[in-house]
């Protein structure tokens, strides 16, 4: 049987991680400044994680939400602490795009209403009502594009409003820095006046924190930065460090029922396993210090290339964007200098998105390649 042919695939074949290193079939070794789309946040193969790991598999792997399974309390309670927000629960899924599923049906469900609010460049995941609200139509069917949903600028505050006035409207959902739309980021002043114009018409604000939680930012999440309080957040990605495990934080004002969100897998005891061990290593290792400094270095290392025209993003969530497409430029730094790096719907943009443990040095041998691979576009 042959697989489903929908990626375009490098022919690389990575067999093992560690740290900020993946290593191929052949035994080259790779620098790891994507993460897997951000999802190493721990580096990979962490021995405190692999041990977590495979002692919670050496007792039980999984079993349903039918029983009590006291782990996602101690999941719950270590999230609340690390990241310091209080006064929500937390409901357990398996993905980005389950969660931020969730996040809209437990809107519609609060508010009794059914259309959602998303923005220009927005990115929400690939399942049927988060497609809806991403700001791509080469990748909606049909089916998808049936839901209730308005696209208005990333910013515009006024559009905001009179989309709101409408009075329909379940959910607005946002990126505070967006990921694959480029590393834009909002202001202070819009993020505080959508919250507003969000409470004032009774719909629910939805902080998508897939790509920018846990820390990627230089802080917990990226929302703490501007002073808001979402009623929803959204977490996957570096929840897991790899293992497959998503969630949405509910603000206690929104009263949960039985049966209206459920999963089979979400929230297992191996998932548990993962996100526990990966918040007691963000905490012990203080990553989140170390993704805000080294942001200023990377700051530092970049006026250092007059190519490089604009840097975007904050932390270890990063954009290097050019006067030029890129594709070209990432393939030479990944066959020529192994080197792995990311992709954006702006083609001029380099994405840098590694594991929070990363080290200057490593910084140092990826600019180190790129003023060599730059020398082709000078």
């Amino acid at each position: 049987m042959d697989l489903f042919d929908v990626y375009p695939l490098y022919d690389i074949t990575p067999v093992k991680g560690e740290g900020s290193y993946v290593y191929d079939k052949d035994g080259n070794k790779y620098l790891d400044l994507y993460g897997g789309h951000a999802v190493i946040s721990i580096g990979h193969s962490h021995p405190a994680y692999v041990n977590a790991l495979t002692k919670q598999l050496r007792e039980i792997g999984f079993y349903s939400n039918s029983v009590k399974n006291p782990l996602q309390q101690e999941l719950a309670s270590k999230l609340e602490k690390v990241s310091g927000i209080n006064d929500y629960s937390l409901f357990l899924c398996n993905s980005g795009a389950e969660a931020n599923e969730n996040a809209l049906k437990l809107a519609s469900f609060h508010t009794g209403k059914d259309r959602v609010i998303y923005f220009e460049k927005a990115f929400h995941g690939r399942t049927s009502g988060v497609v809806a609200v991403t700001d791509n139509e080469a990748i909606k069917s049909p089916f998808n594009t049936g839901h209730k949903a308005t696209k208005v600028g990333f910013g515009d505050a006024e559009a905001l409003e009179e989309e709101l006035k409408k009075d329909d409207v379940a959910a607005v959902i946002f990126e505070v820095v967006q990921g694959v739309g480029g590393l834009d980021e909002g202001t202070t002043e819009f993020y505080l006046k959508a919250a507003e114009l969000c409470k004032s018409h009774n719909t629910i604000l939805i902080a998508d924190e897939v790509q920018a939680g846990y820390g990627r930012t230089g802080d917990f999440f990226a929302f703490q930065k501007h002073g808001i309080r979402p009623d929803i957040i959204s977490i996957a990605k570096g929840m897991g460090n790899g293992f497959p495990v998503g969630g949405i934080l509910i603000d206690n004002a929104i009263e949960p029922k039985y049966g209206m969100l459920g999963t089979t897998f979400g929230g297992n005891h191996l998932a548990c396993a993962a996100g526990i061990a990966v918040l007691e290593i963000i905490e012990k290792e203080k990553l989140i210090e170390n993704s805000k400094s080294l942001f200023e270095y990377v700051k530092e290392r970049a006026e250092e290339i007059p190519q490089i025209k604009n840097l975007k993003g904050r932390g270890l969530m990063i954009g290097l964007e050019f006067d030029f497409e890129v594709a070209e430029l990432r393939k030479d730094l990944l066959f020529r200098h192994q080197i792995f790096t990311g992709a954006a719907s702006n083609k001029k943009l380099l994405r840098i998105l590694p594991p929070l443990n990363i080290k200057k040095e490593q910084f140092d041998t990826f600019f180190k390649a790129l003023k060599i691979a730059l020398k082709n576009y000078s």
